[in-house]
């Protein structure tokens, strides 16, 4: 049974490649990542070998993790409000010139560590708009319920690769020498880039105009915060990244300095990380049946503390490849199960946004932690700063008790369809502010649960563009409530109504089921005037429309 339950996962897996888009798309990424994978070992190690400076060796980790921290944000908004691949090919092809750039530069001999990092941070520029639109599309490509295996996937794809790029790096640059690994990464950018370009996929089309970026931007932030949710996966994945990024950030001093040893042996630890995050990514599924979400999600932290711990007391190649294999597995299960978690709880129309956030903010802590452990391990050693992410990881297994996540919860984000109100008055997209009034009766034995469902209704209400939502009680009739909102315009209030999903949708049904009138809940619209000055394009001073 337990090898049956074992094939079973593994074969839901593999379940997504089946689709000929993200099968093509995600074949592609790996080539890019190995291409990818491979100069980042070269160029970790020309730092290294380059520059005397720990902190500047610690920082190439950081230029591909800053613009993400930047960019990520205005890039969600710019994911949500165009297309999606036409966004994927726009970071593609900057990727590529970046990396062409920096083969160039080191053919022709222009190298310095300034160099390297600010080309570094163009490609950092390129995966930061890419990635947004990369993650959310899958949820365009894909069935719902082929989400996590997708996922899981393209981490497992990003693994095999850490596990075969980095040693082919060491290979390479042991043998043919940097140039060689700069100039495969930039023909593997091509492959993606060719790749979007082949694939089509439907997308349901808003029957809303584009959102203008900055009302974007401000609409994904509200919707994130006010999703609890999703404000607990962000921060956790942030102090993650803050923590475990000394792992890959230390490295190369460690082989350098600890180990005294060259390419190969820190391409063979890095592709040990690779193969423990791969392994790990074959057994998640079962792993995620027999044990409770949150405490997988524990024990991965306490892995990374771990191999933190175990590096600076081992001179051995092999020990510690084998915690690196332990760091990585551990990296590999926390991060795919925080993304699921974001994806499966954020609807389509803000699905760039929140993802975005996120990166935003994790990729955010990975560079402020680069920074913070090359500074520790420069100013003080290489094993204190290596013990002090150890410590910082296992307090970070503990910061579940304040903030768990709920992961793989299947949440109904598919949003529903609205017929607008008929109206009295001919409106303008930009008018308002609207104001919205319904009109609740209530049994004095349901009041609990009314109240309770109110909650959620705010909630709801608000994330999805809501504003000053407020709850009325009739001092005349206590059986009677009045819920009202507001929207700056009438075109917020149609995009309020075309973001609710099935599953916010079920909120109004509770509250349905509740009302306790002969009539069911009246909802009462107007918009609202100054009496000091009129507009003259619009004669009526007020209008009323119920339904």
């Amino acid at each position: 049974m337990q090898r049956e339950d074992s094939h079973s996962a593994f074969s839901a897996t593999l379940a997504p490649l089946r689709n000929h888009a993200f099968r093509s798309i995600w074949t592609a990424t790996q080539v890019s990542s190995l291409g990818s994978l491979v100069q980042t070992t070269a160029i970790s190690w020309l730092m290294a070998t380059n520059s005397s400076s720990d902190l500047m060796v610690a920082l190439v980790q950081a230029s591909s993790t800053v613009p993400a921290f930047l960019l990520s944000i205005l890039a969600g908004a710019v994911a949500d409000s165009f297309s999606r691949r036409g966004v994927l090919l726009a970071g593609h092809c900057l990727t590529a010139f970046a990396s062409m750039t920096l083969a160039i530069s080191v053919g022709l001999g222009f190298v310095s560590p300034w160099l390297i990092l600010g080309l570094g941070l163009l490609a950092g520029c390129g995966f930061a708009l890419n990635d947004p639109a990369r993650h959310a599309s899958v949820g365009d490509i894909l069935e719902k319920r082929d989400l996590p295996a997708a996922v899981t996937l393209m981490s497992l794809g990003y693994n095999i690769e850490r596990s075969l790029g980095p040693a082919l790096g060491g290979v390479i640059l042991a043998f043919f020498g940097p140039l060689a690994a700069f100039v495969l990464a930039a023909l593997s950018d091509l492959v993606p880039l060719a790749a979007v370009f082949r694939s089509k996929w439907q997308v349901g089309a808003s029957p809303l105009p584009r959102e203008p970026i900055i009302t974007a931007i401000r609409d994904g932030v509200r919707f994130t915060g006010l999703s609890s949710e999703i404000r607990a996966a962000i921060a956790r994945g942030t102090l993650f990244g803050l923590a475990s990024i000394s792992i890959l950030a230390l490295l190369p001093l460690f082989v350098r300095d600890h180990l005294e040893g060259g390419p190969i042996a820190y391409g063979i630890l890095l592709a040990a990380f690779g193969m423990g995050a791969f392994t790990a990514g074959l057994s998640s599924g079962y792993l995620r049946r027999i044990v409770s979400q949150e405490r997988l999600i524990g024990s991965a932290s306490v892995g990374c503390a771990l191999c933190c711990l175990s590096l600076p007391l081992t001179s051995s190649l092999d020990l510690a490849a084998v915690a690196l294999a332990l760091g990585g597995a551990g990296w590999l299960l926390t991060w795919t199960g925080i993304d699921v978690c974001i994806q499966l709880a954020s609807p389509r129309w803000v699905a760039g946004r929140s993802l975005s956030i996120y990166y935003a903010l994790s990729y955010g802590g990975m560079a402020a932690g680069s920074w913070i452990w090359g500074t520790i391990a420069q100013n003080y050693s290489l094993t204190f700063a290596l013990e002090s992410a150890a410590g910082a990881l296992a307090v970070l297994a503990a910061v579940a008790l304040v903030l768990p996540i709920r992961l793989w919860e299947e949440w109904d984000q598919e949003v529903t369809e609205f017929i607008p109100p008929s109206l009295a008055l001919k409106l303008k997209p930009r008018s308002g502010p609207i104001v919205i009034k319904i009109d609740y009766v209530v049994a004095e034995q349901d009041l609990d649960a009314f109240l309770d469902c109110m909650r959620d209704r705010r909630r709801v209400l608000s994330r999805a563009g809501a504003r000053n939502w407020t709850l009325q009680h009739n001092l005349q009739n206590p059986s009677l409530w009045a819920e009202t909102f507001r929207t700056p315009t009438w075109m917020d209030y149609l995009r309020l109504n075309h973001r609710l999903t099935a599953g916010d949708k079920m909120v109004g049904e509770r509250l349905l089921n509740l009302h306790d009138g002969e009539r069911f809940p009246q909802t009462t619209l107007t918009i609202e005037r100054l009496t000091t000055s009129p507009r003259r394009a619009e004669r009526p001073a007020s209008f009323m429309s119920r339904r």
